[in-house]
């Protein structure tokens, strides 16, 4: 019985030692979270990364959320990504998962000419999810996508290609001349088109 309380206590002391060093070498690094603080972009979603991801800190949806946002309000691509993601996604706990505010986001870099958020905007308008189903739509933005030289240039050409089939002629006409207003507005040097 001695012996079995005596290596309860030493089982203790070992957690709380642990629970102690993770709680010391824990946490965001003071001079991120002061980048961040100061409204750096980059830091921002460094640290919304932190939360996100549990690095140095417990994992939070919310405040993931709180700081890819202060980024995307800044027209962060990169943040707007990552807010669109974890809408998506939700985080399993206290973040649920919600399509429309995904779309949203993504939709917020795609009209700064990201390629892979037009080309998962094209893919929620041909699904109907957190916007409505439009082949339209999907077109246009797949199109926009695949206008650009990426590494799934292809595979929007493909989805592209497949949309293409279920829109009439005249709804592509007026697709192409919403494509021209659209690329007049938002010129980028590696179109294609």
């Amino acid at each position: 019985m001695a012996l079995r309380m005596k290596r309860l206590i030493m089982a203790s002391l070992l957690v709380a030692s642990l629970m102690a060093a993770r709680a010391q070498s824990g946490g965001i690094a003071p001079a991120l979270l002061a980048k961040a603080n100061a409204g750096d972009a980059t830091a921002q979603i460094q640290v919304g990364e932190c939360y996100e991801d549990a690095k140095g800190v417990a994992r939070d949806g919310k405040q993931a959320a709180d700081w890819y946002r202060k980024a995307a309000d800044q027209k962060s691509i990169s943040g707007e990504l990552h807010l669109a993601e974890l809408y998506r996604d939700g985080d399993g706990k206290n973040f649920p998962r919600d399509i429309e505010q995904a779309a949203g986001w993504y939709r917020k870099a795609a009209d700064q000419g990201d390629a892979g958020a037009q080309g998962t905007l094209g893919m929620l308008y041909t699904l109907g999810q957190g916007v409505p189903r439009s082949d339209v739509d999907a077109y246009f933005w797949l199109d926009l996508a695949a206008s650009v030289t990426s590494p799934n240039q292809a595979q929007y050409v493909a989805n592209r290609q497949n949309v293409g089939t279920r829109i009439t002629a005249e709804e592509l006409a007026d697709v192409q001349d919403r494509e021209t207003q659209w690329k007049a507005a938002h010129p980028r040097p590696d179109s294609s088109k």
